[in-house]
């Protein structure tokens, strides 16, 4: 069993931070807010600052959600980079792109490595274990992650550095584009006046069928309970429109759907599910 740090604990990261805890793994957490660490107490050893959890370990993992926050975390005062020690490993699960993920690579300590492996599904997966785990590593290395990671879900080698984080990307701009498009389906139906639970019976078994199936109950309820925030999916689509920016690549659809997200966010959705964009685009009322 390996020692590291587990540093950010919100809803996706102490579930996946308890898992490790259970497979055995010596775990000692941080988070911002102290008081999400303490309910680890008896579990886990509680850091101080990042560069408590970070020092001694094999490897230390990051959850947070923003490019920012990561830095801050790994660079600023009493961070990560103060602490972790070389032939320590950096595996970071946060979403926050494949330029920042190489630029952290770049700026980390001499003899320490990072592996990006942000990861994809809501708070049911991470309490399970069936996340899916995009992991941007040498073949090497990603052999050596793979057992550490087992316990949070299905780790899946995409190539060297940055790779996870550029397959998240991907991943997360089909997710909006979809659930935005679900939306404009059922606008389109209530325009018309058809039945909904007769559009939506026809809509499954359509092309859209596997998007609309997955939040089929908020959908129908209207009652948007969050997996995964409307905020954080308008976060990853700034991050997708900017990487593709930098590539030359014209996402016309992605930005159809991130001005949904965004006009969302502007009617105070932003704690909801990403789904709740569905009831924006049709003008219902989305409730938590």
């Amino acid at each position: 069993m390996a020692e590291l740090g587990f540093l950010g604990l919100g809803a996706m990261g102490a579930p996946m931070a308890s898992r490790l805890i259970q497979a055995g793994h010596q775990v000692t957490v941080w988070n911002r807010t102290r008081s999400r660490a303490e309910t680890f107490q008896g579990r886990a050893v509680i850091a101080d600052t990042p560069a408590d959890a970070a020092r001694g370990v094999e490897a230390v993992i990051t959850m947070l959600a923003t490019p920012d926050a990561l830095s801050e975390v790994l660079f600023g005062d009493h961070g990560v980079s103060a602490g972790i020690q070389p032939g320590a490993t950096l595996i970071d699960m946060s979403t926050v792109g494949p330029d920042h993920v190489l630029e952290v690579a770049r700026s980390l300590p001499e003899g320490v490595e990072l592996i990006d492996t942000p990861v994809l599904g809501g708070v049911a997966n991470a309490t399970d274990g069936t996340l899916q785990i995009f992991v941007g590593a040498s073949q090497a290395s990603f052999a050596r992650c793979r057992e550490l990671l087992a316990p949070t879900g299905t780790p899946i080698h995409l190539g060297p550095t940055g790779a996870g984080a550029a397959m998240k990307l991907v991943a997360n701009a089909t997710l909006a584009g979809l659930m935005s498009l679900v939306g404009e389906a059922l606008a389109l139906a209530d325009g018309f006046g058809l039945d909904q639970q007769r559009v939506i019976a026809a809509l499954l078994d359509s092309p859209i069928g596997p998007a609309l199936s997955r939040k089929l109950d908020k959908i129908q309820s209207d009652h948007h309970v969050p997996s995964f925030r409307l905020s954080l999916m308008r976060k990853d689509l700034g991050l997708v429109l900017q990487a593709a920016e930098r590539r030359g690549v014209d996402l016309t659809l992605v930005k159809d759907a991130a001005g949904w997200i965004e006009q969302a966010e502007q009617q105070g959705l932003g704690g909801l599910d990403y789904s709740a964009v569905v009831a924006q685009i049709r003008g219902r009322t989305a409730r938590g």
